[in-house]
């Protein structure tokens, strides 16, 4: 093999799902193909290369510094291929600009603002798709993502940086208790049994850590499979929750729900990303315009 010459396009798609899933079996899935036709695959290409592109990592794999490398390049190089397929397949640029983002911040955060969205940006015509779930890592079928995220984000990804997440415990005046439990210092919330979310497992550890309270001794009740039902529970007065403070805005401002020890920053932002190097000059216009609504 020459220099220059690439490895078959096979081999190269296999590898980028092998270690970007860390396993085979997955790889194969993804793939449609069987686990050995991408373990031959894995096989050919080391051998073409002349490198180890994998380590084992207990039963699974992890790709070696070499591999580490290739799956940064290939990554970014399939999604800039899938990108420019889509936009060759969307020529108009009139056509409706696809934005994703997790259900809970499509209704209780975008949905109340398209108004203000159509107001300002007339040229703009939104699709908004709700996201369950991580994002696909080339973010496929979408224009753009707005999500809550931090770093490291997935190789390829262009990200827009909106604002810092700020996050805090929220409950309603009506709930039982609560004009009391409002005047007590944060530690109180020991004693309560706390709204949780399997979508956001550290927001009260992370809260409770930067409020200096031992998160080792919450003590969690009702659970909710995403971030919209549980502040809809919090608002029916069921407990106390932990929200980011845009999502939780307008319930405040009404008096549905009070705050009484405010919000604080985590390590991770709101962010409107895109995948591959897309460029798409609504992008731009779109990421202004947020940025400037989470900013009030």
């Amino acid at each position: 093999m020459s220099d220059h010459a690439l490895p078959s396009l096979n081999a190269l798609r296999a590898f980028e799902a092998a270690a970007r899933l860390r396993s085979v079996s997955l790889a194969a899935t993804e793939l449609h193909v069987t686990h050995g036709a991408v373990s031959r695959q894995l096989r050919l290409l080391e051998e073409k290369l002349g490198l180890a592109l994998f380590e084992r990592d207990g039963r699974g794999i992890r790709p070696s510094a070499a591999g580490h490398r290739l799956l940064e390049a290939s990554s970014a190089a399939f999604a800039q291929i899938g990108n420019c397929v889509a936009a060759l397949r969307r020529p108009q640029r009139d056509e409706a600009f696809v934005l994703g983002c997790p259900g809970s911040i499509l209704a209780r955060w975008m949905i109340p603002r398209l108004h203000d969205l159509q107001r300002d940006l007339p040229q703009l015509t939104l699709h908004l798709a709700a996201q369950e779930g991580d994002f696909a890592p080339r973010l496929d079928g979408l224009d753009a993502a707005l999500m809550l995220g931090q770093a490291p984000w997935p190789p390829g990804w262009q990200v827009h940086t909106l604002a810092p997440e700020r996050i805090g415990p929220v409950f309603s005046p009506a709930m039982p208790g609560a004009q009391l439990l409002a005047q007590q210092p944060p530690g109180a919330l020991h004693e309560q049994a706390l709204l949780h979310t399997r979508s956001r497992p550290q927001a009260w550890p992370t809260w409770a850590t930067r409020n200096g309270i031992d998160h080792q001794r919450l003590h969690y009740g009702t659970g909710f499979e995403h971030l919209y039902y549980l502040l809809e529970a919090a608002v029916a007065g069921l407990g106390v929750a932990i929200a980011p403070q845009p999502l939780v805005a307008g319930e405040l401002a009404s008096g549905r729900l009070i705050a009484p020890w405010g919000f604080v920053d985590t390590e991770g932002c709101w962010a409107l990303c895109t995948a591959g190097g897309r460029e798409d000059p609504r992008t731009a216009m779109l990421a202004n315009w947020l940025e400037k609504q989470l900013a009030r």
